[in-house]
């Protein structure tokens, strides 16, 4: 890829810290994760090397302070990729929920070959609530037409052809609720315990989103009142410095992601909704697109 792109660039498995922001001097844009965590410390030692621009591989920019980087005159740039990889992962963890999936494999691991004491359901039965009708929200809707779903929709801003509610009323009448909203202070904790009170008894929420639009503590009370069906999350408030660790040898102190991990009808992947080959291909490539034309003077 880079040579179609002209480029050279320095590579490093790191993610960016004060003691390696050396490798990006002489360089005016740099290309990261959205593992890596940038504080302002961290983005005033970059702009001290010369940087001016960081592109983040992620369609999300919560992991960099946005206006503290343009306080100091560094340009924060998001990517786009294949929506397909999120949407994918968001029908089958929405299908895992419905049909016990968790409880039913952990049984069979321990050689339980029983049925689930519940039957699972099917979506042509359900009524699916989604949260945000982007390109991800979009893509969902495509795939959930296919199984026969009654589908609702909440947006600010409608952009794609769905049957629009308020969002009170989405929460209210469906079975499934898949969050796929930006994260802003107006979002943070989307479902809170009023909200998840008001969903519908037996309702399922999926979440590849963002993590903080579900109040974990809320959310487990709702669990372990029997309010909720079943979760299924890809993102969980409280996720940093836990996904994308190996804490076999570390255990999780006592907080709701290790508690609610303990639940049978609780689902947990470690933010990996996103992670397939063509998905990676396109971050790449649109983050070194975004770093060439500002580059070029067309920021």
């Amino acid at each position: 890829m880079s040579p179609r792109f002209g480029v050279t660039p320095t590579i490093t498995d790191e993610a960016v810290t004060a003691g390696n922001v050396g490798l990006a001097a002489g360089n005016r844009c740099i290309s990261v994760g959205h593992k890596s965590r940038i504080d302002d410390s961290l983005l005033l030692a970059l702009n001290g090397v010369g940087v001016e621009y960081v592109s983040t591989r992620s369609i999300g920019d919560n992991h960099i302070d946005v206006a503290y980087a343009e306080s100091i005159g560094v340009t924060v740039g998001t990517v786009a990729y294949s929506p397909d990889s999120v949407a994918d992962y968001t029908v089958m963890l929405m299908l895992m929920a419905l049909r016990h999936a968790t409880s039913v494999v952990r049984r069979a691991d321990l050689r339980d070959y029983r049925l689930h004491d519940t039957p699972g359901r099917e979506l042509r039965d359900l009524t699916v609530g989604v949260v945000g009708t982007g390109r991800i929200g979009a893509a969902v809707i495509d795939r959930l037409r296919g199984f026969g779903s009654r589908i609702i929709a909440h947006d600010v801003s409608p952009a794609t052809r769905a049957d629009y509610v308020t969002f009170d009323e989405l929460i209210r009448v469906s079975d499934v609720v898949t969050l796929h909203t930006p994260l802003t202070p107006a979002t943070h904790h989307l479902l809170d315990a009023r909200r998840l009170e008001q969903m519908k008894p037996g309702a399922v929420i999926v979440n590849t989103g963002r993590g903080p639009l579900v109040d974990n503590a809320a959310l487990l009370a709702a669990l372990e009142a029997g309010h909720l069906a079943g979760v299924a999350l890809d993102v969980v408030e409280g996720e940093e410095g836990v996904f994308y660790a190996d804490c076999r040898e570390r255990p999780l102190a006592s907080t709701p992601l290790a508690r609610l991990q303990e639940l049978p009808n609780v689902l947990i992947s470690p933010h990996t909704a996103y992670f397939t080959d063509h998905a990676l291909a396109d971050a790449v490539e649109d983050s070194l697109a975004h770093c060439l034309t500002y580059e070029n003077g067309n920021p």
